[in-house]
């Protein structure tokens, strides 16, 4: 299992407030997650992402819809006219219960689905109204750490060089001694060649970088720190995990014309050049949780037996820094 790299985790322990309805919360939106992998779980090896990311998605909804809450999607399949399901803006929810604003990725990973690779996952997370980002469906730069470095030690303006220096000297080891994930993508090509230049390992990712930014704060998986660009939405739901663990993100929102920024301004993006901190990306209390449908280095995939799934996930509470791991058993 996993362990997270800090010593100030908790985890048994709730939050002290509403001990129920915050228990209730974490338990709902864990079945979610799990509900959304195990609908995708059937589509894996199958070369149809399409299929795949529908069949979560279908399952996610219909579970969302039976909750206590009165939820509104800020971060989901895209926009209205562009999705059936899950579009950003969508009431989800029975509609009485707290008013929260709800993250989610139903498959993070559809190619590493339909292709059987590893680290395919269903992804939600839940804030109260207000706290994440309206991120547009755009690309994001990203750089993320975990746990136990002194504040603003990363900055996306620094140099990969500058950043290494950074975390090296924090660390107190050498730049060569740091391993930093990033995406496997022709855009990439120049970072790339910089973090090589400055002597670090890189791990390249085939796709989905919600786990990589998260594996910045697990002590086993060897990764020290995450640099690239990815998507927006992706971006908020890994600050949302990360906000659980200390560790520390940086975004900023990537524009390829002046569409895209219209489109931003109208989601409440006033300032395009801005660089988002964590608590810009995911602010407040903020419940995470995610089921893995492939095995990866975050979470053991989906297990089909005799007469039952096993299901494997993570649940973080930024409110009392507490991540659980969970293993479940559903027969059929």
């Amino acid at each position: 299992m996993a362990s997270i790299k800090s010593s100030t985790v908790i985890q048994s322990n709730f939050a002290k407030g509403n001990h129920n309805l915050e228990q209730n919360l974490m338990f709902d939106i864990l079945k979610v997650s799990i509900d959304g992998a195990l609908a995708s779980f059937d589509w894996v090896g199958k070369g149809d992402e399409k299929s795949a990311d529908q069949a979560a998605v279908s399952a996610i909804r219909s579970s969302l819809n039976q909750l206590n809450i009165d939820a509104t999607i800020v971060i989901g399949e895209g926009e209205r006219d562009k999705a059936p399901m899950l579009y950003i803006g969508e009431k989800v929810g029975i509609g009485s219960g707290p008013k929260l604003d709800i993250a989610l990725d139903p498959l993070e990973g559809t190619t590493i689905c339909a292709h059987a690779a590893p680290e395919a996952m269903s992804v939600i997370a839940i804030a109260e109204e207000g706290g994440f980002l309206h991120a547009p469906d755009v690309y994001m730069e990203k750089i993320a750490i975990g746990p136990n470095f002194p504040p603003n030690i990363i900055d996306l303006d620094n140099t990969p060089h500058v950043n290494l220096q950074n975390i090296a000297k924090a660390k107190k080891c050498h730049v060569n001694d740091l391993t930093v994930a990033v995406l496997k993508r022709e855009r990439h090509k120049e970072l790339i060649a910089k973090i090589r230049e400055a002597g670090a390992k890189i791990q390249l990712i085939s796709d989905g970088d919600i786990a990589s930014v998260i594996s910045t704060a697990i002590s086993n998986s060897n990764v020290d720190i995450y640099m690239g660009t990815g998507g927006a939405p992706e971006g908020v739901l890994a600050a949302a995990a990360l906000r659980a663990t200390g560790g520390q993100m940086m975004g900023r929102l990537i524009f390829n014309d002046d569409n895209e920024k219209k489109r931003a301004y109208n989601m409440g993006i006033s300032d395009p050049n801005q660089k988002y901190m964590i608590d810009d990306l995911a602010k407040g209390n903020v419940i995470f949780a995610a089921t893995g449908v492939t095995s990866g280095s975050l979470l053991n995939g989906i297990e089909k037996l005799s007469n039952h799934y096993t299901s494997h996930s993570m649940i973080t509470y930024s409110k009392n820094s507490s991540i659980h791991y969970i293993t479940s058993t559903h027969k059929f």
